[in-house]
This record gives C-alpha cells, structure tokens and sequence, in this order.
C-alpha cells in the first residue's frame, strides 16, 4: 500500500501471526513435521502412560498381597493359632474407607462438568476420609496393644498387623496422590487435572476392594 515501509508490513504479520495465544504451533519451527526435523518442545505426555503406569502398580500390589493371603491361609489352623478378636473399630473404619470411595466419585463428576470450586470440595473430603481411616487404624492397633496382643504374639496376630500395617502404608500413598492433584499447578502439567484425578481413583478404590478382602480374610481366621 502506498506510504508503507517495509518494516510496517512486517509488524502487522508479526501481529497477525504470532501474538493470538499459541493457538497454532509456529511453522518450521520445533514443529515435528518442521524442516529441520526437531520435535515439538512441551509435547504432552500420553495419558496412555498413566494409565499403564497405574495398572502395573496395582498389579505389583496385588501380587504382594496375594503372597500373604496365600501364606495365612496355609498357616491358619495350626496348633499355635490364637484367633485375633477383630476390634469394632475396624467396622467403623471400613465405613469410613467406603465413603471416601463415594466421594471420590463425586468429585470426578464435579469436575467432568467442570465445577472446580464442587471438585475441591469432595475432593478434600476423600483425603480427610483416608486420613481418618488412617487414624482409625492406629487407635485400633493400641486397642489390642491393651489387650497384651503384639505382633509377635501369635501367628494369627503376626498377620493381622501384618495385613492391616501394610495396607495403611499402601493407603498412604493414596492420600500423598489425593493431596499432590488437589495442589498441583496443571497449567503448566503435562497432564490434565482429569486424567490425574482418574489414575489417583482406580488406586483409591483398589485400595478399598483390596481392605474389604483383607477384612473377609481375617474375619474367616478368627
């Protein structure tokens, strides 16, 4: 156009085309189908890694607790057995764990309809559940403790500590997974909030199923 440099016309370009917030990758620069070949800097990461990640996880879990089932079972019965007499508390404690499942739930629906503020909220709730459920099982522990019943009492009592002390420290890791999602920047994640908050829920509510069976296992051994 008449009058105009040729700088002008290369600040309404560069105004055009490189200041409407990054929607659009910059062309021929660290792009992966760029001429100079170089991978996309920040590329996000495949949820798919998660997922897998979580999975083996759980599996390696399993297998653990799977090997002491196995163990109590073949052990259970014999001439030294003294049936542990489960504490109350620990039916409370379940209850509690059963709920931190729901509100899980809900938080992950609060936040597949996009209510951040709701999320939090349930959110928070699960993690003070699990805390309390934690808690619930240390009072139990001193319950038996009072009672004169250690873990090198019996058998019987070897695995109810045994079981319930593994469990907790596994749950642990649950509760530090509800607290990093609930204060993670993921602005600048590689991760969506969502696919963090359902990787942190398939662990939580393994972790729920794997104390039920616990439970039914010790409640047979008494």
């Amino acid at each position: 156009m008449p009058g105009t440099t040729t700088e002008e016309v290369e600040l309404i370009v560069e105004e055009k085309g490189g200041g409407g917030g990054g929607d659009l990758p910059p062309v021929g620069r660290g792009g992966s189908g760029g001429e100079d070949g170089k991978k996309r800097p920040n590329r996000p990461i495949s949820p798919m890694r998660y997922y897998t990640g979580i999975a083996i996880g759980i599996v390696s879990v399993l297998m653990f607790f799977m090997a002491l089932a196995s163990a109590f079972l073949v052990r259970r019965g014999g001439p030294d057995w003294v049936p542990v007499r489960i504490p109350t508390l620990l039916w409370v404690n379940t209850a509690v764990l059963v709920l931190s499942s729901v509100t899980l739930e809900v938080a992950r629906k609060k936040l597949a309809h996009l209510d951040v503020q709701g999320f939090r909220q349930f959110w928070l709730a699960t993690t003070i559940l699990g805390v309390a459920f934690l808690l619930g099982q240390v009072i139990a522990w001193r319950i038996l403790v009072n009672q004169g019943i250690y873990l090198a009492s019996n058998p019987a009592s070897s695995f109810f500590y045994i079981f319930t002390g593994a469990h907790a420290l596994h749950l642990l890791g649950g509760v530090a997974a509800l607290i990093f999602v609930a204060r993670r920047n993921f602005d600048a994640a590689k991760i969506t909030r969502t696919v963090a908050a359902e990787v942190t829920s398939y662990y939580w509510h393994f972790m729920d199923a794997l104390w039920l069976f616990l439970l039914a296992l010790m409640y047979i051994g008494k």
